[in-house]
């Protein structure tokens, strides 16, 4: 396979440095937390092999919130969503095979199976369109060896959501055609309004996809999920992560299964953070008439863009946010998307540090607005 590393990856926060970034808003997910918020005690713990399917009472939690008809026989836990994507895309694609995915999207649903060799068709939303999805694109696109169709909701960058009518359509056409739809969910649990269904427990053509990373704030525990309720598929996927490296670190499912434990408790906290910062990121753009946006219905960040008439260098733009003002958004490019776009993420900075990155995004378009 032909690896290329991906500029989200080769400018993220933690390749640069944190210590050089004051005001963060390049981050996807909520504030991280520490092992003493998961209050777990290491005593007993036996460092050997884990279940290979995952530790049984983690896949009982995500089971339980996936709700009916899924089951723990229906998960596969893995390194992270970035390892069930691995996972996915090599056990269901080659180089003859082609695929459909939704474009903006997390780079790793792209470059793995670019890296695999396989034909892509990209169904690129659009802003005038409020990054909706019509899915009677994704129909049009598919060709005889079509085998997967790939979209996220919430959707990462642009906060954008399938409702439930839009998702079943997607899967009605994933199923006429027998191929996979691969759901990205790992936003789900911030939806603002009723949570969408997951996707797998409405067809075994269902393939979601899931982790702690986002929004738990536990990232560096490396721990994601599969559910797919097609039992050969399941099967060929656990023999993926055999392979790769095994089972999961006994450590880290672990502390997934104490986060998951406190879920409900966790998740009404974040949805307080989240209005407060989505509050903030909204009453600035209602007072900075050289951005727009599509607002969010979900996640914890958003894209708006420079709008098409500002004459704005965007090379002077994030130079000086940057380098003057140690101040970073994703940029557009992150997502193959013009680089007047910018990913900007509420959930993670403080309030102060909300404010002060927003300010410094002002300041930097006040330098970079008009030649400078």
């Amino acid at each position: 396979m032909n690896y290329v590393r991906m500029p989200i990856e080769v400018e993220s926060p933690e390749e640069r440095g944190y210590a050089s970034i004051r005001f963060n808003l390049a981050e996807s997910s909520v504030r991280d937390r520490t092992i003493a918020d998961l209050g777990v005690d290491w005593r007993d713990l036996v460092l050997a092999y884990a279940d290979h399917r995952g530790r049984p009472d983690l896949l009982s939690l995500i089971a339980a919130r996936a709700g009916a008809p899924v089951r723990e026989a229906d998960i596969l836990t893995t390194t992270g969503a970035a390892g069930a994507l691995f996972i996915i895309a090599t056990s269901l694609l080659t180089a003859a095979d082609h695929l459909v995915v939704v474009r903006p999207n997390y780079a790793t649903n792209i470059e793995t199976p670019r890296a695999i060799g396989c034909a892509i068709s990209f169904i690129d939303l659009a802003f005038e369109d409020g990054f909706a999805l019509d899915p009677a694109r994704i129909a049009a696109a598919l060709r005889p060896n079509t085998r997967l169709i790939s979209v996220t909701t919430p959707h990462n960058p642009t906060g954008a959501m399938l409702d439930a009518a839009t998702l079943r359509q997607v899967i009605a056409i994933a199923e006429a055609r027998s191929v996979n739809v691969l759901v990205d969910e790992t936003y789900r649990d911030m939806a603002f309004g009723p949570q969408p269904p997951v996707a797998a427990s409405l067809s075994p053509s269902a393939i979601s996809v899931s982790s702690v990373s986002k929004t738990y704030g536990i990232p560096g525990v490396r721990v994601g999920w599969i559910v797919c309720r097609d039992a050969a598929l399941m099967t060929r996927f656990l023999a993926a992560k055999e392979q790769i490296g095994i089972c999961g670190s006994v450590i880290d499912e672990r502390l997934a299964q104490a986060a998951l434990a406190q879920g409900e408790t966790w998740l009404s906290s974040l949805q307080a953070r989240l209005r407060e910062g989505f509050a903030t990121i909204e009453a600035w753009m209602a007072g900075e008439p050289r951005l727009e946006w599509v607002k969010p219905a979900g996640g914890c960040v958003c894209f708006p863009r420079v709008r098409p008439d500002v004459p704005v260098d965007v090379e002077i733009f994030y130079r000086v946010l940057l380098d003057d003002h140690a101040a970073m958004v994703g940029p557009g490019h992150w997502f193959e998307m013009d680089q007047r776009f910018m990913r900007i993420g509420y959930g993670w900075p403080l309030a102060d540090e909300l404010a002060g990155g927003l300010a410094a995004i002002s300041a930097s378009l006040d330098a970079a607005v008009g030649g400078g």
